[in-house]
């Protein structure tokens, strides 16, 4: 039984794309052709097909299915001007040739062949279908911004890593690159640490959470808990590294840290005093200590966090740090005359410093959220979320500049003001058109600037979600958008509904909850 060939609505958008008469059919009989390193993006193919379409697609000498790598006239390294991530697909009736000039490009060229498929072949259950029609077309594709990213919240409501490998594989759909999984905050540590167990036996569980917005004063009364073994870790890294998309850990210092300090005391200003692991929202006023047992902690924690995550970039938080138990704190003070610092707000600079040094000497590089643009340490790459021109501040200081405008990138915010909208973070509605209208480059930026930004990337904070259904709904169909606008960059908006109207059957066929 034939499938029926899928209307043009690849999100994102390529380059450049040429639709022609006729298709090319994968059945039983088609067999790969893999050229050498080609391997790995044969392998995916056959996984993501295989659920639905039950396809051996076995490798031959003769496949009419070809995948290639091919570095460019210059050798390897050269990529012939597709980059690490660029690829050339070329469908004609009787063959079919996936090229690239990086491993990479080969895997980003998979996904465009899923989408190109009837959208059953990306469903999990098996399909009465036994011949698939690939549309022919000669596609060109290359990314605008190589930071494509999505962070995950799982340190406010934990999420087992049965669920991050799914939200990988979709992730990899839309040509994501980066996967920053926040593992820890005041209100739950996540991240395995084998010299302080007591970081995920104490700091992974929470008595009850608040409900509603911070400062409701109404809680569930439900404990909450979870964490992440090694093993688990690393095997989610091998999981989305074979589908392209790179896990960068997050480690929230100096702020952030309840979890941490219920679990090790002594890392507080006031080290005999005993916390519990924070219930509530919003922004927690403990801070580590300043104290050399803390920077000893903080780098011995982020070794073991190197080891799991092989990423060239590991995020220390450095957000939404109060400086009053700095301000009140003798040793802190201390700190302060001994360094010659101006004063305790200085403190924040200081350490993140210190453990960006060390992040540095490891051979990776320390990842931010920046609240002004201007005060990270030089060897940052900067998050910026809270102003547009803080994207352009941290550029012309010469940070790489990842632009997390939360305006445009939050998906806790409400996808509409309607009635029927499940619960969201208050105080702001970020619709499909304000996503896809975010350019991560700011207007004012010259090349030089606007060379330092790396891209864009999505942000879910999970106080109001706690499912993995609510994670989609609110993720969906807006992650498309910061997709499209990362790679493809500006696209009309009434080509791009008309694309989302259409890639919603995939949406379904994966059985992702979304936003209609």
């Amino acid at each position: 039984m034939p499938a029926q060939p899928p209307p043009p609505t690849l999100v994102p958008r390529p380059t450049e794309v040429a639709l022609r008469p006729g298709h090319f059919t994968l059945d039983a009989d088609t067999t790969l052709r893999i050229g050498e390193g080609a391997e790995p993006a044969a392998e995916l193919l056959r996984t993501l097909l295989a659920p639905a379409t039950g396809l051996p697609l076995r490798p031959s000498p003769a496949g009419q299915f070809t995948l290639a790598l091919d570095p460019g006239p210059g050798g390897p390294g050269d990529f012939g001007g597709l980059g690490e991530e660029g690829y050339v697909l070329a469908v004609d009736p009787h063959a079919v040739l996936l090229r690239a000039a990086h491993p990479t490009g080969l895997l980003r060229g998979i996904q465009t062949v899923r989408q190109l498929l009837p959208p059953a072949a990306l469903s999990a259950d098996p399909q009465r279908v036994t011949r698939w029609p690939l549309p022919c077309a000669d596609i060109t594709d290359v990314p605008r911004h190589p930071w494509r990213g999505a962070m995950l919240d799982v340190a406010r409501h934990f999420q087992p890593v049965s669920y991050l490998r799914r939200y990988v594989d979709l992730l990899a759909l839309h040509k994501i690159s980066v996967f920053h999984l926040h593992l820890t905050d005041d209100q739950g540590w996540r991240m395995p640490v084998a010299a302080r167990p007591q970081l995920t036996e104490i700091g992974g569980h929470r008595a009850e959470s608040q409900r509603g917005p911070a400062g409701s004063g109404v809680y569930d009364g439900i404990p909450h808990g979870g964490a992440y073994t090694t093993g688990e870790l690393t095997g989610l890294v091998r999981y989305a590294a074979a589908r392209g998309v790179t896990v960068v850990p997050e480690i929230e210092m100096p702020g952030h840290v309840r979890a941490a300090l219920a679990a090790c005391p002594s890392l507080g200003n006031h080290p005999g005093r005993t916390l519990g692991v924070w219930t509530r929202w919003g922004v927690c006023d403990t801070v580590l200590g300043v104290h050399d047992e803390v920077l000893d902690f903080c780098r011995g924690v982020l070794d073991e966090v190197m080891d799991v995550f092989p990423s060239p970039y590991i995020h220390l938080g450095g957000e939404e740090c109060p400086t009053h138990e700095w301000t009140h704190s003798a040793a802190a003070r201390e700190r302060v005359a001994a360094e010659g610092l101006s004063g305790p707000e200085a403190l924040h600079g200081w350490f993140l410093g210190k453990i960006g040094e060390h992040v540095v000497k490891n051979g990776r590089r320390p990842v931010g959220w920046a609240e002004t643009g201007a005060e990270l340490p030089p060897e940052f790459t900067v998050m910026t979320w809270r102003d547009p021109a803080h994207t352009l501040t941290a550029a012309r200081r010469g940070h790489s500049v990842i632009n997390a405008h939360h305006r445009a990138t939050y998906l806790d915010y409400a996808q509409s003001d309607g009635p029927d909208e499940p619960p969201a973070q208050p105080g702001a509605v970020v619709d499909l058109r304000a996503v896809h209208a975010h350019d991560p480059v700011p207007e004012k930026a010259d090349a030089e600037a606007a060379g330092r930004v790396l891209g864009t990337q999505a942000q879910l904070w999970t106080e109001f979600v706690r499912t993995p259904a609510h994670i989609e709904y609110l993720t969906y169909p807006r992650l498309c958008a910061l997709a499209e606008r990362g790679w493809s960059g500006a696209t009309d908006w009434s080509d791009f509904r008309s694309r989302i109207d259409g890639h919603t059957a995939r949406l379904d066929a994966l059985g992702v909850p979304h936003h209609p």
